[in-house]
């Protein structure tokens, strides 16, 4: 059973997330930061991972922190969930296409945290969403799952659209990677026979 559960709290948020990453896609999100449910929503059923989320935080200074946590918490759940990581597949990259936006996302679940991080958008915000936070979303999830994280916008003009693409490309990503391999049993994808070294 691969799930796991998270209880973060600080002085700026309190956050409590589940995953199942062998679900359905189904999700429950409320973080108060209506762009970032959005995202979380398309991410779990295109990863068909389930996921819940119950966020608050600072909003009333702005959504920098209930994100970047929700990344952080999302990150250690995942964690979590893949236990020992025998006979996972690991590695994957999707490119993902939206309307006039191409991002192309690559992951290695190595158990070594590391984003590259080569997205920019044309506009600030989205709505009353600050754009800069997709990244700080991305870099705590990273961080904390303990992956190698490649995203690369190839090209786009609207800020909505390079977004989901990021959100859809991670998904398409933890789908393939956090597969269990039937022909790899109980084995760990390493030659070196242990994950983060």
């Amino acid at each position: 059973m691969r799930k796991a559960e998270v209880v973060r709290k600080t002085a700026e948020t309190d956050i409590m997330l589940s995953v199942d990453l062998d679900g359905t896609g189904a999700s429950k999100i409320s973080t108060g930061v209506g762009f970032l449910d959005h995202m979380l929503e398309l991410l779990s059923r295109h990863a068909m991972i389930d996921l819940a989320v119950t966020a608050k935080g600072d909003t009333h200074v702005d959504f920098h922190h209930v994100t970047e946590d929700v990344g952080i918490a999302l990150g250690q759940a995942c964690r979590k969930a893949l236990g020992d990581m025998k006979g996972l597949t690991r590695y994957a990259d999707a490119y993902m296409p939206m309307d006039e936006t191409l991002t192309r996302v690559a992951i290695d679940v190595s158990g070594r945290p590391f984003l590259v991080w080569r997205t920019a958008f044309p506009t600030p915000k989205v709505g009353e969403f600050d754009t800069e936070l997709v990244r700080e979303f991305f870099q705590g999830f990273s961080t904390h799952a303990a992956v190698t994280l490649h995203v690369e916008t190839l090209y786009g003009a609207n800020s909505h659209h390079i977004a989901e693409s990021c959100f859809k490309g991670l998904a398409r990503c933890l789908k393939a990677a956090f597969a269990l391999d039937p022909r790899a049993g109980d084995r760990l994808p390493s030659t070196k026979e242990r994950i983060g070294d």
